[in-house]
């Protein structure tokens, strides 16, 4: 029973998480500023999900699984918010984009 209502909290608090980001997607003007609220949907809520899954599963084959694509995600995320970055910064410079709307 305690481990089923530690394991609903860990996911309702990835949700939490991804609906909060979101919400800072909606109202944030300019690619940079959205890029900040993108990072605890990609970092936090998959170490939330993976926790709850730890929780529920104990030591198994699922658990193993997703501590393998966390460890993925962990490492390819800050290579992927660079890249993003990168690819905004070049399409300001060709001018695709005025100043203001990535501001």
């Amino acid at each position: 029973m305690i481990r089923e209502v530690a394991a609903d909290l860990a996911l309702g608090l990835a949700v939490v998480v991804v609906l909060g980001s979101a919400t800072g997607v909606l109202v944030m003007r300019g690619a940079y500023r959205k890029l900040h609220f993108v990072t605890p949907v990609a970092l936090v809520a998959p170490v939330l999900v993976v926790l709850a899954v730890f929780i529920r599963s104990g030591l198994d084959e699922n658990t193993g699984e997703s501590l393998l694509a966390l460890i993925f995600l962990l490492i390819s995320g800050p290579y992927l918010t660079h890249a993003t970055i990168g690819a905004i910064r070049a399409r300001e410079r060709r001018g695709e984009n005025g100043p203001e709307e990535s501001r």
